[in-house]
Formats: structure tokens, sequence, C-alpha cells
């Protein structure tokens, strides 16, 4: 079994700097991770390990406000008028927001302030979504095409969430053109390049390989969005958070295996399941690792086992 990895795959320069900011905080009483840091089991095992104070998720808007902290702000981000909630109630904030998805927020707010209804690209109530449009007073999120009608006013602003699909973007732009013939449409592309760029390594992948293993958690939008990508192109694949995850007879089916992996992912994590998987090729043909070499196939890195 062949073990072909993405060229770009796992975790992203926002996911690395937010870590790095908490891994420098050596002092941690009084801080609150407000919400989940990243969507990754591992990353918040870790961060439990360490002691920290995690608030969940679902109660990062509108529950209870806490007082005199020093409240963390996941990479994710917040509404301005979350931002306001926090330091009203006496907290130090500790922001770690991917400055992609505050490019996400200016242009929200840019399009509102200038008269456009926004539509956002994304998933309903995922927290980078809600952390936008808490803050706009017209704005529809639309996450499939059967999100999009005619609004009904003469002129659409549209933007994505950061870990949107290229391809659902297109779509979805199309559509609302041809349903507001009328109205005056205009699109800021908001798309994360490290989101593009692990799509369209995907891509690349889908076209050597007879299944793929994608690693990352089970809340991760762009994980998900890797797996969706796959079953579009009819290809199977499975998503894991660990190697423990594995599913040796179904991998068994395959002759070629792809690896790749959400950008919450560490990088730890991606070499043990890229070892786990390389093992399960050994068991099954009877071999060793160090009887075939290292393949490169136009920037793919494979590990022959077959």
């Amino acid at each position: 079994m062949r073990v072909i990895r993405a060229e770009v795959l796992g975790m992203c320069f926002g996911v690395r700097d937010a870590l790095k900011v908490v891994e420098r905080i050596g002092d941690l009483h009084g801080v609150l991770i407000h919400g989940e840091l990243v969507h990754n089991e591992v990353v918040l095992a870790d961060l439990d390990r360490r002691g920290f104070a995690m608030r969940p998720e679902a109660e990062r808007a509108g529950g209870d406000v806490p007082e005199a902290r020093r409240v963390l702000i996941t990479a994710h981000g917040i509404s301005d008028r979350e931002r306001r909630r926090l330091e009203a109630a006496g907290n130090t904030l500790i922001d770690t927001t991917c400055p992609l998805v505050l490019r996400v927020h200016n242009a929200a707010r840019m399009l509102h302030g200038e008269g456009y209804h926004v539509l956002l690209v994304g998933r309903k109530g995922h927290v980078e979504v809600n952390g936008v449009v808490e803050d706009l007073e017209r704005v529809d999120v639309i996450e499939t095409p059967a999100d999009v009608r005619d609004f009904g006013v003469p002129r659409l602003g549209l933007v994505c969430q950061t870990t949107a699909p290229e391809s659902l973007v297109r779509e979805l732009r199309t559509l609302v053109a041809e349903r507001n013939p009328d109205a005056e449409v205009r699109f800021v592309d908001t798309v994360c390049q490290p989101t593009k760029e692990h799509q369209r390594a995907l891509e690349g992948l889908l076209g050597v390989v007879d299944a793929v293993v994608v690693v990352g958690g089970r809340s991760s939008n762009n994980t998900r969005q890797l797996v969706d990508l796959c079953r579009r192109r009819g290809r199977p694949a499975r998503q894991v958070t660990s190697a423990e995850e594995l599913d040796r007879d179904w991998l068994l089916g395959f002759a070629t295996v792809g690896l790749t992996a959400g950008t919450s992912t560490l990088d730890r994590t991606i070499d043990e399941v890229h070892r786990a998987l390389v093992a399960i090729g050994v068991g099954r043909d009877g071999e060793t690792p160090g009887e075939h070499p290292a393949l490169n196939w136009g920037g793919l890195r494979a590990d022959a086992l077959a």
C-alpha cells in the first residue's frame, strides 16, 4: 500500500501564532480561554493538561460575562459587541484572532457601512461566522444553494468565511447574481490563502490515490470541507483525529492512500497518522519500511509499500 502526503497539509500560520501566544503564558492564574482556541481535540487536550481554564464555545456569546480576568480570544475571533462586553466587565484581553479572520470582519463592516446588504458564505452557527454577523444589522448567511433567494434589495455585498471551499463560493456567487438580476452584487474574496492551498493540493492528490485519510478536529470546518471535496470527486475518505482512529480493515481495501490534514492539525499528529498508515501497509504486504525508497510525484510525497 502506498501512502502519499498532499503537498500542502496541516497547520496554518494563524493557528501556529495562536499556539505561540499560549506557550508564552507562564502564570495561568486568572486566564480563561474564551471558547476553543482551535477546533482540534489533541490541542484542546494539551491545553487541559497544562491547566488552562476553557469556556465552552456554546457559552461564548450572550452568556454570563467573566469578570476581572485575562480572557484569551481564540483564533476564530469575536464580534466588536462581544469584545465590548468583555472589556466592560474589567477583563484584559489576550487576542489571538487570525489576521485573515479580521480581514473578513473588516470587509463585512466596510460593505455594511457603504449600504450593502451583506451575504456571508459560511457555515451557519460556526464561531467565526457568528463573530462576523453579530456586528451587522443587514446580513444573511448562505451555506448552500437553498439559502440563495431574491433578497429584494438593490445592493448585495458578498464575503466568505475563511475556510469556505472555492468551488462553493463560485457556485453561490453565480446563484446570487442569477436570482437577484436587478441588484448590484459586490464580491470580496475573503477565503484565506492557506485554505485555498490545502484544497488545491488535495485536488492534485485525488488524481493519484484510491482513498484519502483526512486528519483534523471533529468541529473543524476546513477539515470537514476537505472530506467533502474527496467525496464530491468520487474518492472514499475517512476523517480521524488521531492514529488510534484509523480503520485498518477499511484501509487494506486500497492500493494507494492519500493523506491530508486540516489547518489546525499538529505536525506530530500528522506524522503519527503517517507512521501508522505505513505500518498498516507493511503488515499487509509483509515488507519492511526500508525496502522501498520515498517517491516524489509532482510535489506529492509518497512512501511506496506495494
